[in-house]
């Protein structure tokens, strides 16, 4: 959606103030002036785009979402408020996700090159499914531990147990379609600003780019000359600037009817494991190979998770066994309890 002339002279004030507000927090140097810089420069742009009003802009005066914004950044600091700072077009946040270079780093040299240092660490999809297997499993065996502390018959602790894989892998598909779709939109929103800037002033966006790089150690005449040669193929600055100035990588916005679906999958594959026992029709002892079964389970997902941790395997195996022990006897005695007050 194209915003019209006001609101664009407003998205850039926006941004501006919270570039400060970032500048403000901001304990490194070089990121602090850098900041400050694009602070100017959206003022500046915001100037440019008041001579095109038909009549003067009003006093600028930031909504209450930016000064929660700003309150958020003071609070937690601009690494923890970068989403919502994207939200508000703040520029420059991808010094958040690339170390700053010393002097004399080399500058990347193609779109290429900058989208290698943008692209996602690898695995994501793996690391989501692990995590939604692994909240599958301690939820619903969770649910069956307390469904059973209520002594409750087999029969129906396999309808709750299904009940609860369904609920909950609807639950999660449904999260994380509307996330995924709402985080889309977003990224798109702010792409299509950069489009209309890139078009209206390119001179600006490039100068902007260059700061991003002489925060990284390049020198700023030789961080002008590279940006203004990226700028000149539109195609490719706007690529470049997606990347450099939102951090945001174009060709990978998010899927999300296929994380929908993975989500649902993951958390269905989880919940299933502690109804194994009695899907399988076992009558004597059914509670305790639950135990046992959904048990080696946590452990190995928690071996899993130590990959991402750096943790020793046994040590991440044992963690999350522990943890998913004291989950589901809360939940048994919970249930049991509750089973003698019913009765």
């Amino acid at each position: 959606m194209k915003l019209k002339p006001l609101d664009r002279w407003r998205a850039e004030m926006t941004a501006a103030f919270l570039a400060r507000a970032v500048a403000a927090r901001e304990p490194n140097r070089t990121r602090k002036a850098l900041f400050q810089a694009l602070a100017r420069e959206g003022e500046e742009q915001a100037g440019l785009i008041a001579k095109s009003l038909p009549q003067s802009p009003p006093r600028f005066a930031p909504s209450l979402r930016t000064r929660l914004t700003a309150g958020m950044v003071r609070l937690f600091g601009p690494q923890a408020a970068r989403t919502i700072l994207a939200a508000s077009k703040v520029r420059g946040l991808s010094v958040y996700g690339t170390p700053l270079a010393a002097p004399g780093h080399p500058m990347p040299t193609t779109v290429e090159a900058i989208g290698r240092r943008h692209a996602g660490s690898g695995g994501g999809a793996l690391r989501a499914a692990v995590f939604g297997v692994n909240d599958g499993l301690v939820s619903n065996a969770s649910l069956v531990l307390g469904v059973a502390g209520a002594s409750a018959p087999s029969e129906t602790i396999l309808v709750a147990g299904v009940a609860g894989l369904l609920a909950g892998a609807f639950s999660m598909g449904a999260g994380e379609f509307v996330s995924m779709r709402t985080q889309r939109e977003m990224y798109e929103h702010q792409i299509a600003q950069e489009r209309d800037e890139l078009a209206l002033y390119p001179d600006e966006e490039a100068e902007e780019l260059a700061l991003i790089y002489e925060a990284r150690g390049v020198p700023i005449e030789d961080a002008r000359a590279f940006a203004k040669r990226l700028v000149a193929d539109p195609k490719v600055a706007l690529d470049t600037l997606a990347r450099e100035e939102l951090g945001l990588n174009p060709d990978d916005l998010g899927a999300p009817l296929r994380a929908a679906f993975w989500s649902f999958v993951s958390f269905a594959l989880g919940a299933l494991v502690p109804l194994l026992p009695y899907l399988a029709g076992v009558r004597d002892g059914a509670l305790a190979v639950t135990a046992t079964v959904s048990g080696l389970a946590l452990f190995a997902v928690g071996a899993a998770l130590s990959l991402y941790s750096g943790k020793g395997a046994l040590t991440g195996g044992v963690r999350m066994l522990a943890i998913g022990a004291v989950a589901g006897a809360a939940t048994f005695f919970i249930g049991r309890l509750l089973g003698v007050a019913i009765r």
